[in-house]
């Protein structure tokens, strides 16, 4: 009974720090960036775009299609770089607790 009891209190903690890592990951700033910086994104670690910039020198209306691309490259680098945050952090949060493989907590 006494391991059932121990199970229950590192369940809630685990609960609590998980909660905490949400509230942590909308404050969590990453900033992704294409075009070798000419494009740059900065979001949350979820992913909500804060800030977008873009490089005057690269607003040739001939080149819009290069711009599209560069905008969606530097979204999807942020978005890259929130995911490892939030997993990086996960694997803090659940280190030493028997979770099998590839099971995913969020």
């Amino acid at each position: 009974m006494r391991d059932m009891m121990g199970l229950m209190k590192q369940a809630q903690g685990l609960q609590q720090k998980m909660a905490d890592a949400q509230a942590e990951f909308d404050t969590i700033e990453v900033e992704g960036t294409a075009g070798g910086g000419a494009v740059t994104v900065t979001a949350t670690a979820k992913g909500q775009v804060k800030s977008l910039t873009i490089d005057p020198s690269i607003l040739n209306p001939d080149d819009k299609e290069i711009v599209e691309d560069l905008v969606v490259a530097a979204l999807n680098d942020a978005r890259t770089k929130g995911e490892r945050v939030i997993q990086d952090r996960m694997a803090d949060i659940t280190k030493g607790l028997p979770i099998p493989p590839g099971m995913k907590l969020f």
